[in-house]
């Protein structure tokens, strides 16, 4: 029953990561590629293939500070 609460935990950074990645980026983004190019799909794409990997690495970084600092315990 621990380890559950371990991996909501990680799901919630995660998403909450994602989440800031789309508010600081997503303009940035519609604006460099265009509406044209983004409405097209493939920019899209690449964006959140982006805002994943981005996501899943600053969790990985949490998830382990969080070890290391003894809060999480799994």
């Amino acid at each position: 029953m621990e380890k559950i609460w371990v991996v909501i935990i990680a799901l919630v950074i995660f998403v909450i990561f994602t989440f800031l990645f789309w508010l600081l980026t997503h303009r940035y983004a519609k604006n460099k590629y265009g509406t044209k190019m983004w409405k097209l799909g493939s920019a899209r794409l690449s964006y959140w293939q982006a805002a994943i990997l981005y996501s899943a690495g600053f969790t990985f970084i949490t998830v382990y500070l969080l070890k290391w600092g003894n809060v999480l315990t799994f």
